[in-house]
């Protein structure tokens, strides 16, 4: 009997960018790695939403300002229909207040564009290894806003809400671990400081998802800094 060798179904890709030069390279980048399957690469909101609905793709990789519309507004669809779709951004909006309305929308992951190629692909296969992969710029800026924030005098009536005996408590391995995954490092860069394994570290960040009740890096970043869980170094 001859050896039939099983079909591999690829994570399909729909990139939505309006800018061709842009588009035509993060298209290149994605549809080059033979590890992900690029099944579409448009340019408007509505390309976008179409092509959303007909392919139901793993990923969905969106810029945010779109000639048409908002790519937030895509996010939303994902989520609003239940799709089986990890939505992440890619822009170069960086912001506080846009970082904070694409996560509240649903983003599962923040890019730059001046990230390198081999960055978009190890992020995008973070993303559906479970993980939410944000450019440490992003990170490091919620970071020290929440710090600044923190910070800042406030009337008793105005500030912020302390963690009481409810708050989540994490481990002090759990706490390091956390303020990695806000400054941006990926598990191996977490794994190497740490001096444990990748997995290890996978462990760790599910431990904390749980904790938080998050699915997401996203998530756990956003919580972390609205808890005030993340220590002082």
């Amino acid at each position: 009997m001859g050896h039939t060798d099983a079909v591999v179904k690829l994570p399909r890709i729909l990139l939505v960018e309006d800018e061709e030069h842009t588009r035509t390279h993060l298209a290149r980048v994605i549809d080059g790695d033979p590890r992900l399957d690029l099944v579409a690469s448009v340019g408007t909101f509505e390309e976008g939403l179409r092509e959303l609905e007909a392919q139901t793709p793993e990923v969905l990789i969106t810029d945010i300002e779109l000639p048409d519309g908002n790519g937030l507004d895509l996010i939303r669809h994902v989520s609003e229909k239940e799709l089986e779709t990890l939505p992440m951004v890619i822009t170069v909006f960086g912001d506080q207040a846009t970082v904070t309305r694409a996560l509240e929308a649903g983003a599962l992951g923040y890019l730059l564009k001046d990230g390198t190629a081999d960055y978009l692909v190890r992020s995008t296969l973070e993303l559906l290894e479970g993980g939410s992969p944000i450019s440490p710029p992003i990170a490091r800026y919620l970071l020290g806003r929440f710090r600044e924030e923190r910070d800042s005098p406030f009337d008793a009536a105005e500030r912020p809400p302390q963690p009481d005996e409810d708050a989540p408590k994490l481990s002090e391995r759990e706490n390091e671990v956390l303020e990695f995954l806000v400054k941006g490092f990926t598990y191996a860069e977490t794994a190497e400081h740490l001096g444990v394994t990748s997995h290890t570290i996978a462990t760790h960040v599910r431990r904390i998802y749980r904790k938080l009740a998050v699915r997401s890096r996203a998530e756990a970043v956003y919580e972390a800094l609205q808890l005030g869980l993340v220590r002082d170094r």
